[in-house]
């Protein structure tokens, strides 16, 4: 593999920083030699190899999370400009001097720039985000999905769990109970999926609770900064439907419902 040689010129970059969780956070400049066609994990990485700050102090490598590098893993969120996106598919090209880097504040930080994204993985399993089988045995070729219906729901399974979304959102916060979009998009996806509806009614009636469904603000941010462009509005306006009609299944005390 080849490495672009060195251009001469320097990328300058502000990193809000934090060394304990719950300390106290500050704020620290560098200078990172460019190459063409860098990312902002390659400007983290020339940190870590040589963490000196602007004025020539010594300091500690900066932490972060990373995993994949392809936008698949969504581990290496953060907010770059003041915008949640990955920063492996970050250009340094796209963005504005002096870069700064922050970690997503709808997550406890854990130090720096890596962050906590437990409570959404709570909310995963909240609404059993997952198709229930017995696994045990082999249970044959699985139900077939009408092609149309299996294209979107491709779609809402892009999700790659990297919490770009619920830092968009103003009504998720860390005194706020709202799960957030992802989740609630993922109770789409597997009450479509055939085999995964067969507990449809407990996926529905776990967000139309605190912090489910109602919570939502209808801000739309979620779909503007999700990084695959995944139709999170249009998934919570089908479970808006979906929960109307659950209730009055509730209501009327109707058998577990498959459809």
């Amino acid at each position: 593999m080849q490495i672009a040689a060195n251009t001469g010129r320097m990328v300058k970059v502000e990193i809000l920083r934090q060394d304990t969780q719950g300390g106290n956070s500050y704020w620290q400049k560098f200078q990172v030699p460019y190459r063409h066609g860098m990312n902002v994990i390659s400007i983290l990485m020339e940190i870590q190899k040589n963490p000196v700050t602007e004025n020539g102090e010594n300091t500690s490598p900066v932490s972060w999370d990373m995993n994949c590098l392809e936008e698949v893993c969504g581990a290496c969120s953060m907010v770059i400009n003041g915008r949640p996106r990955q920063s492996c598919s970050t250009l340094v090209d796209q963005l504005t001097e002096p870069i700064k880097l922050e970690p997503m504040k709808t997550f406890p930080v854990i130090r720096d720039l890596q962050v906590d994204r437990e409570r959404m993985f709570n909310a995963l399993k909240k609404v059993k985000a997952w198709v229930p089988i017995d696994g045990t045995y082999d249970l044959g070729e699985g139900p077939r999905m009408p092609e149309g219906k299996r294209q979107w729901a491709y779609e809402l399974s892009k999700c790659m769990t990297c919490g770009v979304c619920m830092e968009a959102c103003p009504n998720v916060s860390e005194k706020a109970s709202f799960i957030g979009p992802a989740p609630l998009s993922q109770v789409r996806l597997f009450n479509t999926h055939p085999t995964g509806a067969m507990i449809k009614d407990e996926r529905l009636n776990a967000i139309m609770g605190d912090g489910g469904l109602a919570n939502c603000g209808n801000s739309q941010n979620c779909v503007a900064a999700c990084p695959k462009g995944i139709p999170l509005t249009t998934s919570i306006a089908s479970l808006n439907r979906a929960t109307t009609v659950q209730m009055f299944r509730n209501f009327f005390g109707s058998d577990h419902f498959v459809d």
